[in-house]
């Protein structure tokens, strides 16, 4: 997958996650709830302080410095993994769009934005859902996706 692509990824990603999450922010208060399907799917404005789950809640440096280490991790293997290994470059371009989408909101003021409420889950967002499936398709990549001919010992 072309590396402009994988940046359009990245980026599209920060984009639409914060977007939705200003619109959130302009048109609703917090705590305030508004059914889609009702008792199934409701829109949900919650400020979350801590990860998932709310688990260690008000650790706003902690999530920066996790975030940044692996945003500089990601940059740092991104492009020592072969072009071929496309599934695993996308997880990659996934997952750093959504820990910055994060972060920018941890950074400005100290929690996450979250909105999505499937009342049997813990609310989440955009960012959440591209951290999410970018670890699927790492784990996917590296568990189950044959390593090219180039990178095979013999």
């Amino acid at each position: 997958m072309p590396i402009l692509l994988l940046a359009a990824v990245t980026i599209a990603v920060i984009v639409i996650d914060q977007w939705s999450k200003q619109y959130i922010q302009a048109h609703m208060l917090p705590g305030m709830s508004l059914p889609v399907i009702s008792n199934v799917f409701h829109i949900t404005y919650v400020l979350n302080p801590g990860a998932a789950f709310g688990i260690l809640e008000n650790q706003r440096m902690f999530f920066i410095v996790i975030a940044l280490f692996m945003l500089a991790l990601s940059g740092y293997f991104f492009y020592r993994i072969s072009a071929t290994f496309r599934l695993l470059r996308l997880g990659i371009s996934l997952l750093a769009g959504g820990a910055i989408g994060n972060v920018i909101d941890r950074v400005q003021t100290g929690y996450v934005v979250d909105f999505f409420d499937f009342r049997v889950w813990p609310v989440f967002n955009i960012a959440d859902i591209a951290i999410v499936t970018g670890v699927g398709c790492v784990v996917y990549s590296l568990l189950f996706l044959p390593f090219p001919q180039e990178h095979q010992t013999k």
